[in-house]
């Protein structure tokens, strides 16, 4: 009786302790996430001063996000002792950098023609290219149900782009030619992502790597790319006036980069401890979170056929999680958890 009630004490301790870390790595992701997605918005779409000024310089942006992460895993992999040498070729990083810069710039100048509502829901479309380079790249073959969650998402995002509830406040809106070129720098996005993370999955899988190397050379590369863009358009002097003149802008910018960083650290974390299905699921509740605060925050309103549309997005993913989930059930009792879990770090929430 005595050994039964330890074995059950023992059990409810086990619950106890995962589900604090269930809380810290959903708190973790949820808070600096939104709190990053409203900082770009900000940013971008908000003016500063008395003049009413606009920040324009979106890849100084880039070179302060990945400076500051180079920094933090630099220091991480020195903390914990780990081979701070490239485990591959410094080219093949370079790529990454190449790609994520692309990528985040992207992101960050989508945000002058588009709100945030649009962008982030565009995201949820990075299923297609993401499938488009796994089967270049990796050779992957995906099931009739992948693509059919795909195509649903695709629906659900045109829905909400091509119906909004009226003209949206923008720095730099010009109507219809607003929405052109918000939606191809969004195909951009969506194009330079899904390789990047196809690429670093590769990389992950080719060579015995630690997450934090990984991070480390990408954003080194990321940052000395991105500061060379800023010196050949001659955006570096123009930035740093700006933020010099508006100390609320390099506030924002300070508190954008910290918490770009530490939801990265969040993101392996999550990923780690609880798996890619679960990761997958909080950052879909992130993005339907994000939409709703930009929404309030930054008064963008939702037409009727927006919100079908985003029911039609969230409705799809939520379905292939739970899916995806029932599926693996009868697997992992009889096999080990599959290596693919522990997928690359992202760098772009």
């Amino acid at each position: 009786m005595a050994e039964l009630d330890s074995v059950n004490e023992a059990k409810d301790k086990e619950k106890k302790k995962k589900l604090w870390k269930a809380v810290f790595a959903i708190s973790g992701i949820m808070i600096t996430l939104v709190i990053y997605g409203l900082l770009q918005e900000k940013i971008m779409r908000v003016p500063y001063g008395l003049k009413k000024e606009y920040f324009k310089h979106s890849l100084f942006l880039v070179f302060c996000n990945r400076l500051t992460t180079s920094a933090v895993s630099a220091g991480a992999l020195l903390a914990s002792k780990k081979v701070l040498d490239p485990v591959a070729p410094l080219y093949k990083y370079c790529l990454i950098s190449v790609t994520n810069i692309l990528t985040t710039t992207c992101q960050y100048e989508a945000l002058k023609y588009v709100s945030f509502p649009v962008q982030t829901l565009a995201k949820c479309a990075k299923m297609i290219p993401v499938m488009v380079w796994g089967t270049l790249i990796m050779q992957k073959r995906y099931r009739g149900f992948d693509y059919f969650v795909a195509f649903l998402v695709t629906l659900g995002c045109s829905v909400f782009i091509l119906f909004p509830a009226g003209d949206d406040i923008s720095p730099y809106n010009k109507g219809r030619e607003n929405t052109v070129w918000g939606v191809s720098l969004m195909v951009g996005y969506l194009g330079f992502d899904g390789f990047t993370s196809t690429f670093q999955d590769k990389l992950f899988k080719g060579y015995n790597m630690e997450i934090h190397n990984q991070i480390f050379y990408t954003t080194i590369c990321s940052s000395i790319l991105s500061f060379t863009g800023l010196i050949l358009q001659g955006h570096l002097l123009p930035a740093v006036d700006f933020v010099s003149r508006h100390r609320d802008c390099l506030f924002d910018i300070a508190l954008l980069s910290t918490v770009a960083t530490a939801s990265q650290f969040f993101i392996s974390y999550t990923i780690r401890t609880f798996g890619a299905l679960t990761f997958a699921a909080i950052m879909t509740t992130r993005q339907l979170v994000s939409i709703m605060l930009s929404c309030i925050w930054f008064s963008h309103p939702l037409s009727w056929e927006q919100c079908i549309g985003s029911v039609i997005v969230f409705g799809s993913l939520y379905a292939k999680n739970l899916v995806k989930k029932r599926s693996e059930k009868p697997q992992a009792a009889q096999e080990p958890p599959p290596d693919e879990e522990a997928q690359p770090l992202k760098g772009n929430p």
